[in-house]
């Protein structure tokens, strides 16, 4: 009998895990921060925010914050280490997105060997990759915008990297809905998660 394949290392799970719980904080804290000077004409339900008021929001975002950043810093370094960026997400062409893409659309995407992404996935990811560092620029102008006052002028101004915050951060939920989907439609990628095959 051969030894199951390891289909996600411990560093790997790990770091996703405290990744979603620091990303999850972060999201339900930014809204109540969000909430104390709405840029749209809407709030969100205080019931869904994290924080009670606007100080323990920040405090929560804060602390959230730094786990983030320790923690993604660490699983970067150990994905380009171990070559596992390369291995997981090149090559990609848009040949190979638009046919994946298609098949997806069709429910003919296939999901057989969870230890390859395929073309869409490849993209999600990288994707949720750029939201991620939008929103950390983004966030040092909002925190710091004196200190930072050349990226606040690239982001068009305090006002509108509030803007560029709240957009990057509805692009990464967009990205968490349909991942938590996928991982109800291929229960076994839940699984790989928690038990690494």
């Amino acid at each position: 009998m051969r030894p199951a394949v390891v289909v996600q290392p411990l560093w790997v799970r790990v770091a996703h895990w405290l990744n979603a719980l620091g990303a999850i904080l972060m999201v339900l804290s930014g809204w109540r921060i969000y909430n104390a000077s709405p840029i749209f004409a809407f709030r969100f339900p205080s019931s869904i925010t994290l924080g009670g008021w606007l100080g323990g929001a920040l405090q929560w975002h804060f602390a959230a914050m730094w786990l983030l950043a320790v923690n993604g810093l660490v699983y970067l370094l150990l994905n380009i280490a171990t070559g596992r960026v390369r291995r997981r997400f090149w090559p990609l062409s848009p040949r190979q997105v638009i046919s994946d893409f298609t098949a997806a659309l069709r429910g003919r995407l296939g999901h057989d060997d969870l230890a390859h992404y395929n073309a869409v996935q490849k993209v999600a990811y990288l994707g949720a990759t750029a939201l991620l560092v939008l929103l950390v620029l983004s966030g040092l102008v909002i925190w710091k915008s004196v200190q930072f006052p050349i990226l606040r002028e690239l982001m068009g101004g305090f006002d509108s990297a509030r803007v560029v915050h709240f957009l990057a951060m509805s692009g990464l939920v967009a990205f968490f809905v349909v991942h938590v989907t996928m991982v109800a439609l291929v229960p076994r990628s839940l699984r790989a998660m928690i038990l690494g095959r």
